[in-house]
């Protein structure tokens, strides 16, 4: 009985012994996984700082009659509005009749003579904006000629301009490729073209307009 005992003992311990040795084997082979490496995430891109510039004309228009805000200008708020820009209004130091016919004229006359109206004022800080909303109506088939003054007098290197129009109908300058040729080192982006009687009879849906434009732009 004592020598059963004995034996009973010497295979329970070498049981036991095994047990523990594969229990060693398993966590040796499949260790537990180290802790993922922490890496820095790259701080947000800076946001651009936007200007809306825009030389609008009220008094008497076309299709409208007499309007108390340009159309150019009414789109340039809704851009401002939906971008967070700041502003800017291009303005003659003499301005154009308020006469529909005769400010037609006077324009047609500076087309012709491929003039540089003064303007009453530049934009002193320029030099903080990488994007600007450059808004205008047509004027025969062209950008206003006080449009030509603002664009050479000033610094655009490295800037990069959005053109905006207003017309008779749903159309732009068609010379909006010559921009970055007066505007020196600049870049030039997708415009857009809007009605100007929408501007007046239906702002609500230039201003859908304008946001689906600005949103296919990234703004």
């Amino acid at each position: 009985m004592k020598k059963i005992l004995v034996l009973m003992i010497s295979l329970l311990a070498f049981v036991l012994a095994g047990c523990g040795a594969n229990t060693a084997q398993k966590t040796e082979e499949t260790p537990p996984p180290a802790p993922a490496e922490e890496t820095e995430k790259p701080a947000p891109d800076q946001a651009s700082k936007i200007l809306v510039a825009y030389f609008s004309r009220a008094g008497d228009n076309y299709e409208t009659g007499v309007i108390e805000k340009g159309n150019t200008k009414i789109v340039a708020e809704m851009i401002a509005e939906k971008t967070g820009a700041d502003l800017f209004e291009i303005q003659r130091v003499n301005p154009y009749p308020a006469d529909y016919r005769e400010c037609t004229e006077v324009a047609k006359q500076e087309q012709a003579e491929n003039a540089r109206p003064e303007l009453v004022a530049l934009v002193d800080n320029l030099s903080q904006y990488d994007v600007i909303f450059l808004g205008m109506p047509v004027y025969w088939s062209d950008m206003p000629m006080p449009v030509y003054t603002f664009l050479e007098k000033q610094d655009f290197n490295g800037k990069t301009i959005i053109p905006f129009c207003t017309a008779a109908g749903d159309y732009m300058t068609g010379k909006e490729a010559n921009i970055p040729e007066l505007a020196k080192g600049s870049a030039i982006r997708e415009g857009i073209g809007i009605k100007g009687k929408t501007c007046q009879d239906n702002p609500d849906a230039v201003r859908e307009k304008v946001n689906a434009w600005l949103t296919g732009l990234g703004y």
